[in-house]
């Protein structure tokens, strides 16, 4: 059961409205609930199309989702839970979400087991991904329109930041990457810096480094594929494993590239949380032997 309160400072105006415009109900979501025939006013079974809504009033529905993957019994790091949001550290090496090519074992059955043995509804609703080798922490939405919501406010609702390991050091230790990425011409995967595409912005700041490999957080701005893969491999500063991009592999076999922390406005109560992850261990062992920088 999905509830929602009208707040009293708001006019009185349609259901679908304030769906919409406060609870981050997309167009083929209101579809739904309309179908669902659970749509209540105050406790009272109503025609959600025809409901106007006062301050003061509760409205309420129910959603039954049905998902085609297989709930499975893995490893779930669970670093943050709600009603409404879930946040997960997820290792390097699994998919977030299964393939075309039928990958299974990926983070979305592992959640949908926990949903499962805790008898919760939700199917899975990532609000961004993760590569398959990136490892670190994923913000999941329990319900379609807390993703729809987060994921069409432009962050505004919510940030990430990544630690990653490069060769070289970066002139000056911390600034900004702008620079658009597209895709790579002949291949289906990989992207490159090109004027033709799509703005992309990358903050940056050195916390370690030595003469060989540097330690750096990283914020994004925009959220194109494989971003700061790209822009570091830009600069000639790939990252650490990443042979994709021009990557050494001499010290870490998968890109070294972990999401560290995500800092999010909840959608429901504007609540700010804040979750951190640390390095996991291949990473780590690498980084201790870096030089910090004052900031």
């Amino acid at each position: 059961m999905i509830q929602h309160r009208i707040p009293e400072a708001l006019a009185a105006m349609s259901a679908r409205a304030f769906l919409q415009k406060y609870t981050g109900v997309s167009l083929n979501l209101w579809r739904k609930i309309k179908q669902s025939e659970s749509f209540r006013l105050n406790g009272v079974l109503v025609n959600p199309a025809l409901t106007e809504v006062h301050p003061g009033d509760v409205i309420s529905y129910e959603l039954i989702e049905h998902s085609r993957l297989e709930p499975m019994a893995l490893p779930l790091d669970i670093r943050y839970e709600d009603d409404a949001l879930l946040i997960v550290n997820k290792p390097a090496g699994q998919l977030v979400h299964p393939s075309q090519k039928g990958h299974t074992a990926t983070l979305a059955n592992a959640v949908l087991f926990y949903y499962k043995e805790t008898q919760q509804p939700w199917s899975f609703h990532p609000v961004h991904r993760l590569d398959r080798q990136t490892s670190g922490l994923v913000l999941i939405a329990k319900q379609p329109q807390m993703q729809h919501l987060l994921s069409t406010k432009n962050g505004q609702l919510f940030h990430r930041s990544y630690l990653a390991l490069i060769e070289g050091r970066l002139t000056p230790p911390a600034g900004q990457i702008d620079a658009p990425i597209a895709r790579k011409p002949g291949s289906i995967i990989a992207r490159m810096v090109s004027p033709a595409g799509s703005p992309a912005l990358t903050y940056y700041r050195t916390i370690a480094a030595d003469e060989r490999y540097s330690l750096l957080e990283l914020t994004l701005a925009t959220g194109r594929t494989h971003q700061i893969r790209v822009h570091l491999a830009s600069l000639g500063h790939p990252l650490l494993g990443d042979d994709l991009y021009g990557g050494t592999q001499e010290l870490i076999a998968r890109q070294a590239l972990h999401s560290w922390k995500i800092e999010c406005k909840h959608p429901s109560n504007n609540r700010n949380i804040s979750v951190n992850a640390e390095l996991p261990d291949d990473m780590h062992s690498i980084s201790t032997h870096l030089n910090k920088i004052p900031l």
